[in-house]
């Protein structure tokens, strides 16, 4: 893997999640510009620009054997190749292909003398995955493009949370060891330089918490983790007086104040509704992107940007569809005035035109507006008093619309579950806040690979059953391991 790398990529049988997290913030959140540097775009002279995101996962579950309480934790992947006969399992080898594929695309169309653009997006899960069921072909090919100076300009790593933790679904005080796991484990596999790369952030399930103090939290947690930007939902956040944003292919400036009346601001990169994944198969940014025109923004003529993300893998239309229209793009003509920039060269080429981030319209997440209004001092407490007040008054209000779906509940319906994360997040907590504990031993390793695999939305996205189930064991594991430290 990486030269110069002296981070192992697996400690005994685990994915290495912990024990350098001082260096992890050294290679974090350096304010140096490192796309705009490589571009080969005239910035200046486009008329406007389109970014695509791929969003690659596979929850790990405890599925190695009949025996749930003794079954090995393995990939849903590995789980896929070994049950054929299961729904859409006979698409693992295809699965495996579209994590790799576009590196070997990139280096295609880049040899053929054209500049693509790619921004990747895969969970702990999928990495360590990988490696584990004896994919790191996988790994390997992809490195190839992210290790080669060659190719910074293509391909662009967005971090997330390790284990494809949905925010508002996870206790605050670990949000913190889901972003830092996975540039702890991204750092790994592909290296140190690598890790300073990665400047931009996505969200699991697009979600955007519309709490204030939880907001606040994770936009504070991201900064601090060396985050500069973040990917949102065009629905999932609003002006600060509560009207919809008007101008979604600009950047805007997402601001997180809590209860206490403290603010933290975040750059954000809009992605517009759609079915995503669709959206994606068809090139349908590049084709918007043509209908834009440049406009002036604090006195700079800049061109537009259109954002879109979706699963790298899922569907037949990003198996199938997506890389002949992908290639199709770069052989357009119109790439020339429109073409294709990652999300940190787009704003790396807009501070040097003069554009900064404190000329970004503020923006909040959906639904704030009335909290602020329902608040008459800040304090400890005042957005959950404001929030009892709406909802005695509106029954129908909720803090759920933060998400691609608009709708899904990321806790509700799923007490079952959630008591038991929550409980085995309070026990390891009680045992490591405050001691001495070596996040770098083994013992502390595992207790935190299964506290954050217990976190992983999809034991609630699909439903009660067999995926709960997995929950439920994961987190009875947890609390063997939290006694263990």
């Amino acid at each position: 893997m990486p030269k110069n790398n002296d981070l192992p990529e697996v400690v005994g049988k685990l994915p290495n999640i912990s024990g350098r997290e001082k260096d992890v913030a050294k290679h974090s959140g350096l304010a140096k510009a490192m796309y705009a540097p490589v571009s080969d775009i005239d910035f200046g002279r486009i008329q406007a620009a389109f970014g695509v995101a791929l969003h690659m996962h596979q929850p790990t579950i405890p599925a190695g054997g009949d025996n749930l309480e003794q079954a090995a934790l393995i990939s849903n992947l590995q789980f896929m190749f070994e049950h054929p006969e299961i729904k859409d399992n006979h698409n693992a080898p295809v699965f495996v292909q579209c994590y790799s594929r576009m590196s070997d695309i990139t280096r295609e169309l880049s040899a053929q003398g054209k500049s693509p653009r790619i921004m990747l997006d895969y969970s702990g899960n999928l990495l360590w995955g990988l490696r584990q069921m004896g994919q790191g072909k996988v790994l390997e090919n992809l490195q190839k493009v992210t290790g080669d100076k060659k190719y910074y300009r293509n391909m662009e790593w967005l971090g997330t949370t390790w284990s494809h933790a949905v925010v508002t679904s996870t206790p605050v005080p670990d949000i913190r060891l889901q972003v830092m796991a996975w540039r702890h484990h991204f750092a790994a596999i592909f290296g140190w330089q690598a890790l300073e790369r990665v400047k931009g952030f996505s969200a699991p399930e697009m979600h955007l918490p519309i709490h204030p103090d939880v907001c606040y939290e994770y936009v504070k947690t991201l900064k601090e983790c060396g985050y500069q930007w973040l990917m949102v939902q065009e629905h999932t956040i609003e002006n600060s007086d509560g009207t919809g944003i008007r101008n979604p292919h600009l950047p805007h400036r997402l601001v997180a104040k809590n209860s206490a009346g403290d603010e933290v601001e975040i750059t954000v990169l809009v992605k517009t509704q759609g079915s995503d994944n669709k959206l994606i198969g068809q090139m349908q940014p590049f084709y918007e992107a043509q209908t834009l025109q440049r406009r002036d923004v604090s006195g700079k003529n800049v061109p537009l940007y259109v954002c879109q993300i979706g699963d790298g893998e899922n569907g037949g239309v990003m198996m199938n569809e997506f890389p002949p229209a992908y290639r199709k793009a770069y052989d357009d003509p119109a790439i020339n005035r429109v073409p294709s920039l990652n999300g940190s060269e787009y704003l790396e080429l807009l501070a040097a035109s003069g554009v900064q981030a404190k000329d970004f319209a503020p923006v909040q997440p959906i639904s704030q507006n009335r909290i602020w209004q329902n608040i008459d001092k800040p304090g400890k407490g005042a957005a959950d008093r404001a929030i009892d007040r709406i909802k005695s008054q509106d029954p129908n209000y909720n803090l759920d619309k933060g998400s691609w779906t608009n709708d899904k509940n990321w806790v509700k319906g799923y007490e079952d579950v959630m008591d038991p994360i929550n409980q085995l997040s309070a026990a390891f907590h009680r045992k490591v806040n405050g001691a001495k504990v070596d996040t770098g031993s083994a013992a502390y390793r595992k207790a935190l690979l299964l506290l954050l695999i217990s976190q992983t939305s999809c034991f609630r996205y699909w439903g009660t059953g067999a995926w709960t189930d997995y929950a439920k064991e994961i987190c009875r594991r947890g609390q063997e391991s939290v006694k263990a430290l």
